[in-house]
């Protein structure tokens, strides 16, 4: 019998978390880790790593098949271009106190598709070879060209077989037109809810009014469209945040069911206000948040998720989850999707976008004008996995995790960062973290959560196995 090799870390009470390239994982003791670690496992031992698909017994057997299957479905393969974020104008009518994206005013000149950019942009649409397309409309504030979404979002109904739209607003202003476009089956609406509204008046709106006036307005878009069709992102500053309970209180008023908590992101103008202030806060921050959802959870008759710890989750115990392109391994830029800023260049992320925009490092892989650029993304996907890096083939949560080469550039102006010293590493190392002790507890209200994040019927304890 051969055990494919294990990777281990200490759990805090004793025992240690196991875990294999495929993303198999166990739970045992400093007695099991002894025997594996000297070879001299016992015959429970050999049984139970069979059994559970760590172990073969020759090369070719269904053992080692189902591990290799297994270990494939964990490997990101790009398929066709059919994700494409267009930012048709940088213009906004806010002026938020975190904004990444390094705005423009709402009356700038210069700062919209010229009709040759959109000439353009249309052909690059037309010449892809999927037959579906999800378009995301960002900005500034991509409701101020309505005009522009329109055109793209009737050519798009046309040339695909099957087309999704997600428009990413503040949600300030909208007008009768801005309604209609909103209201169609095949659009989404995402927007912004900083958890309560003193915070949102002070990181976004700066005035009470126009934050009563945003609120009317996102709770009208949840009562026509459904919460279904509508998410709203809070953003945190750990500094200042509001309890987490305030935040869950809000979503759950405004009939929402996924919140995604986001730190304030360290690009564009946020960068120079806000810097790294927070990171260390982040971590405590976000695990009392998901301790509150748990309680409220227990007896909500509609349960609530984090969206990121629910996704991160699901990674674990599903081999194939790769439709957040923040968490993929390989996690390979300028491949299925990418992004066409408002002067036509295109980005392989929209980080990348934000980086270039502020002249930290030019990160552009072409243009709707001269095509893509293929030497340099191949130069950005040199080191776009993590399987065989040092710092992360001796990681229990290896498996699960990925790599954000775009997030170390930004903070650190370099990709060789030794990973324990990255925010991305100590940001998902506390996740993970986080999801085992939760997977491990022996708790009906926080199984009540797991399930529901899981999308099952029941959080079955056969699912954390534990090896004597």
């Amino acid at each position: 019998m051969s055990v494919w090799p294990l990777r281990f870390a200490e759990t805090g009470n004793g025992d240690f978390l196991f875990s294999d390239e495929a993303g198999g994982f166990f739970r045992s003791n400093d007695g099991f880790l002894a025997r594996y670690a000297y070879d001299d496992l016992s015959e429970w031992d050999r049984v139970f790593l069979t059994g559970r698909g760590h172990a073969f017994c020759e090369e070719g057997d269904h053992h080692y098949v189902g591990f290799a299957s297994r270990w494939a479905k964990r490997q990101f393969v790009p398929g066709p271009l059919d994700y494409i974020i267009l930012v048709p104008t940088l213009r906004c009518d806010l002026a938020c106190s975190y904004c990444q994206v390094s705005r423009a005013n709402e009356n700038a000149r210069g700062f919209d598709w010229d009709e040759a950019t959109l000439e353009a942009t249309l052909a690059l649409l037309d010449g892809l070879a999927t037959t579906q397309i999800k378009i995301e409309f960002q900005g500034g504030e991509p409701l101020l060209r309505l005009d522009l979404l329109n055109l793209v979002r009737e050519f798009c109904r046309q040339r695909f077989a099957s087309a999704e739209f997600v428009v990413c607003s503040n949600l300030q202003n909208v007008s009768d037109e801005g309604w209609t476009f909103l209201a169609a089956p095949d659009t989404h609406l995402s927007t912004s809810f900083d958890g309560d509204a003193p915070t949102h008046t002070r990181q976004r709106t700066v005035d009470p009014r126009r934050t009563d006036k945003f609120l009317a307005n996102l709770e009208r878009a949840v009562a026509i469209f459904g919460p279904d069709k509508v998410s709203a992102l809070p953003t945190i500053d750990p500094n200042h945040a509001p309890p987490p309970e305030t935040i869950i209180a809000s979503y759950s008023r405004l009939g929402l069911r996924s919140v995604y908590l986001r730190p304030i992101n360290y690009q564009g103008f946020a960068r120079k206000r806000f810097g790294r202030a927070g990171e260390d806060g982040w971590a405590d921050y976000y695990q009392r948040f998901i301790e509150a959802l748990i309680r409220y959870n227990a007896d909500a008759a509609a349960p609530m998720e984090e969206y990121y710890l629910s996704h991160c989750l699901r990674r674990i115990f599903r081999g194939g989850h790769h439709g957040h392109v923040d968490l993929r391994n390989p996690n390979l830029l300028g491949a299925d999707y990418m992004v066409v800023d408002f002067d036509g260049i295109l980005y392989p992320t929209d980080e990348a976008r934000m980086m270039t925009r502020i002249g930290q490092i030019d990160l552009s892989i072409g243009s709707v004008f001269a095509g893509l650029d293929r030497e340099r993304v191949a130069a950005l996907n040199g080191a776009a996995d993590n399987n065989f890096h040092e710092d992360c083939t001796l990681c229990v949560f290896q498996p699960f995790c990925g790599v954000d080469l775009i997030d170390d550039l930004s903070r650190y102006n370099r990709i060789d960062l030794p990973k324990h010293e990255t925010e991305f590493c100590r940001r998902h190392t506390a996740i993970f973290r986080k999801i085992f002790e939760l997977i491990y507890r022996d708790d009906d209200a926080t199984r009540r959560s797991l399930a529901a994040w899981l999308d099952i019927p029941v959080f079955d304890p056969a699912l954390a196995p534990v090896h004597g």
